[in-house]
């Protein structure tokens, strides 16, 4: 593949004012967006797909910025990708290259709470019924179990953690919570922390959801179960279209849906 990906990171895509008005407030500029990328490469050129599609070239192996033609349709998420390639290849469209593009729609976030009554070293596992309405319990849905605490746990509650071993003037100033995560669901006094998991792509359907945790001893909770999740995916975009005939009578333009 002459696409290269490795080495390159913290791909960012930043709207463009095209006026800004007496308050500081601007209208962005539309169909065109401006892309930042890091990069460490040495003696390469760099190319960006916009939907798989080739938007431009840089000029030169130093630069890490480009504008780019962008869709205007608020139907579905942008996907940019930034590439290196030799120098010779700078100019040449190598989207063929590129796999299908990820299936954006049809996922399903959950949302956990991180209270202090889990216990320490508990691992949480999510299961679903794939739409039969009965949960599979015998295999997990999440590719490797979710660790509820990393390898420490922080006490929560004034006066609960060493005196003066927080930050300066607070108690359990590292504990979970003091405006740091979800409020009114934590200890007095304290926010709570959650654990947001998404799943895989799933198709048109209704699912419900399990899950499960287990604590050191590996002992197993029973399971908390969702109500039914309707999941209903956006349609495919058509890859490229073709006029097939045009009626000059009854003034009407036939179009041809073609497969990628």
């Amino acid at each position: 593949m002459s696409l290269i990906s490795n080495g390159i990171e913290s791909v960012r895509a930043f709207e463009l004012p095209c006026g800004i008005s007496t308050d500081g407030t601007y209208i962005e500029a539309t169909r065109s967006a401006l892309v930042k990328w890091r990069s460490g490469l040495q003696d390469l050129f760099y190319q960006v797909y916009v939907n798989g599609r080739y938007a431009g070239s840089t000029l030169d192996d130093h630069q890490r910025q480009m504008i780019v033609p962008i869709p205007t349709s608020l139907e579905a998420p942008v996907h940019i990708e930034v590439f290196a390639v030799e120098p010779e290849q700078a100019n040449i469209d190598l989207g063929s290259e590129l796999g299908p593009l990820p299936v954006n729609s049809g996922r399903v976030r959950m949302i956990l709470l991180r209270s202090q009554s889990r216990p320490v070293g508990a691992l949480a596992e999510i299961y679903f019924d794939n739409g039969t309405g009965q949960i599979d319990y015998a295999n997990p849905l999440t590719d490797s179990p979710i660790r509820i605490w990393p390898a420490w746990q922080d006490k929560a509650g004034f006066a609960m953690s060493g005196f003066g071993l927080g930050d300066f003037g607070y108690d359990s100033a590292a504990a979970v919570g003091l405006g740091k995560g979800s409020f009114g669901h934590g200890q007095f006094g304290l926010d709570a922390d959650t654990i947001e998991w998404t799943s895989p792509p799933l198709q048109s359907g209704t699912y419900r959801f399990g899950i499960k945790i287990t604590d050191e001893s590996g002992r197993q909770s029973s399971a908390s179960e969702s109500e039914p999740i309707t999941v209903t995916p956006t349609a495919r975009p058509a890859g490229k279209l073709n006029i097939s005939s045009f009626d000059k009578q009854a003034n009407q333009l036939l179009i041809e849906i073609m497969e990628d």
